[in-house]
């Protein structure tokens, strides 16, 4: 590190990361659409000009998009390099949506700009907004038994939609002919392109206080120290191999479930994930293409060492092998549209179910892993316009060694959050009946899973169709070492007074509904950790005294008993559940 201090380098480092969360920060400010001006359903970042690796991105963006745009971004310098894009311009912006080429699902739009230094490309700027329609069979993208990829929407290749700094109008009205409330997108596109600017103008900052050379080192030196760092990681962990299944419900055509096998070799500093065992690749929708699987196992692994820095190197001792053959390695034109947002967290979850039979001080049980993604769209006749609504939820997290699970987290794969429930019933024509948490969801252990949630939306004007691509429904998140599963996914549709359940029980879509029809969505809790026959009585005496469960479930599944009044713990009953039960108090 020859010319660069420690200090210099972390200023550097933490500039950095503030243009990102400043591209963030623009993005959603700017946005017009709730799932990204309130859900944050977005992320930024700065990648290689050479290869389009993470250089850095931003905290509050989501993690799935940390290695979906290194190789987004990776695709389009190689496709300008071969003559299949055209070569760029300063002022330039490519828009990409194309799961093929380094991407998620067709929602995820990813824009990315070439930021040059003296007349040469210095590196990209990128960020991946989540549009609440994409046009296709249903509103809002997620056709939960679409079965080619052009039912799911517009699909694009990396095009110029910004030249010279213009918005290509041509390139602009394709795109708007193609999607449901159109004349609402331009305010997304411009926050879009805002994020990218403002990300420029910082790290021209950054560039010319420093000199262009010292950032160059400085970004060299903290990738090579991500990796390092990662390395040391896994060298904690004893060389071995861990395995691990987790399952997709269905694909939401066949009503058949899809494992998703896991061995995890380590050996010295590396480790080798071999997915191979896998479903093939399957009809419906919850096909993964390459790079969302790739950084599925890479946000995985940030939640088990969170203090490794976001960077290319971070991932440079994970070998994924390419699971080919397998609904984890999606070719056109399998569909997609749960990729991202479900199949990314069965991933993440079978990664957590292998790694905490080496590391379980360091692995929580299995998270809620749904992104809950309900669409409803329709016209609205008190406003005289149509809509695109997308909700989001939250779900329970797992138990850890030290905690019990966090109650309505965000999902595994981000950092958004439920849009406000004051925000969605001013902007669509809806009323929230019940929005609470889900008590009882989590998975009992001697740590707790956290709870889901809970809520009732009714359409109160016009129709309106609702599609739901959702997870979790036939298997609850999994417990540890000897917790149990989390609750499972629930959906019910009441029209006309009466209750439809969804034969996928977590995927349909164009379900018609007319005002007065209501939908009511329960969502996972986690996994518990550990026997739960061992969880502290006061404990379970603080839940039921908080409404979390009734005194007849804690017995059965805590092994405790709570007096008649509900105040303490019957320390001779409990002892008595726990002997019949074969476990110790």
């Amino acid at each position: 590190m020859a010319g660069l201090d420690a200090i210099t380098l972390s200023v550097i480092q933490a500039a950095l990361q503030q243009a990102c969360d400043e591209m963030d920060l623009t993005f959603s400010r700017a946005a017009f659409s709730p799932v990204i001006a309130e859900a944050n359903d977005r992320s930024d970042g700065i990648y290689s000009a050479v290869d389009g690796s993470l250089i850095a991105q931003g905290s509050q963006g989501l993690p799935v998009f940390v290695g979906v745009m290194q190789y987004s971004t990776m695709t389009v310098i190689e496709m300008i390099a071969d003559g299949r894009c055209l070569p760029p311009q300063p002022g330039d912006i490519y828009i990409v949506n194309d799961p093929y080429l380094g991407g998620t699902h067709l929602m995820d739009v990813r824009f990315a700009m070439p930021v040059y230094r003296n007349g040469a490309i210095f590196c990209w700027l990128s960020n991946t907004g989540h549009w609440p329609d994409i046009g296709g069979a249903v509103p809002g993208g997620f056709s939960a038994s679409a079965t080619a990829v052009e039912q799911e929407g517009l699909r694009l290749p990396p095009v110029k939609l910004f030249k010279k700094g213009k918005l290509d109008p041509e390139i602009y009205a394709i795109i708007c002919s193609n999607i449901r409330v159109a004349d609402q997108r331009i305010g997304d596109i411009k926050a879009q392109a805002a994020a990218l600017m403002v990300g420029q103008d910082r790290l021209f900052e950054i560039l010319d206080r420093y000199g262009d050379d010292t950032v160059i080192e400085a970004i060299a030196e903290l990738r090579a120290r991500a990796a390092s760092q990662m390395r040391a990681n896994i060298r904690t962990v004893e060389d071995g191999t861990y395995c691990s299944k987790a399952y997709v419900d269905s694909d939401g055509v066949v009503d058949e479930p899809l494992t998703i096998a896991l061995a995890i070799e380590k050996r010295g500093d590396t480790l080798t994930f071999d997915f191979s065992g896998s479903s093939k690749p399957c009809a419906g929708p919850m096909n993964s293409v390459l790079a969302t699987t790739l950084s599925s196992v890479y946000l995985a692994m940030r939640h088990i060492f969170p203090d490794v820095p976001i960077s290319a190197g971070a991932f440079e001792p994970l070998v994924v092998k390419r699971p080919e053959g397998t609904f984890l390695d999606a070719k056109y034109p399998r569909p997609v549209s749960g990729c991202a947002a479900e199949v990314s967290q069965r991933i993440a979850e079978a990664v957590f179910a292998a790694m905490v039979q080496a590391l379980p001080d360091k692995v929580t049980a299995a998270p809620a892993g749904s992104s809950g993604n309900f669409a409803l769209g329709g016209s609205d006749p008190g406003r005289g316009r149509d809509y695109v609504m997308y909700q989001i939820s939250g779900g329970g997290y797992g138990g850890n060694i030290g905690h019990d699970g966090l109650t309505n987290g965000c999902s595994t794969i981000g950092i958004s959050k439920s849009p406000p429930v004051e925000i969605m019933e001013q902007a669509f024509p809806v009323l929230y009946r019940h929005y609470a948490l889900r008590e009882g969801s989590g998975g009992a252990g001697r740590q707790r899973g956290g709870f889901g949630l809970a809520y009732e939306v009714e359409l109160l004007r016009g129709q309106a169709r609702a599609s739901f691509v959702m997870d979790h429904g036939r298997f609850g998140p999994q417990g540890v070492l000897g917790g149990d599963d989390g609750a499972v996914n629930s959906v019910t549709v009441f029209r006309n007074g009466e209750a439809h359940v969804p034969p996928h029980l977590s995927k349909e879509q164009d379900i018609p509904l007319k005002a007065g029809d209501r939908v009511r969505v329960a969502t996972p809790g986690g996994g518990g950790y550990g026997d739960p026959f061992r969880r502290e009585p006061q404990a379970v005496l603080r839940d039921v005294s908080l409404g979390y469960y009734t005194p007849e479930e804690v017995a059965g599944k805590f092994g405790v008993a709570i007096s008649e009044d509900g105040s303490k713990v019957d320390l001779e009953a409990t002892a008595r559940l726990r002997r019949a039960g074969n476990r110790a108090i």
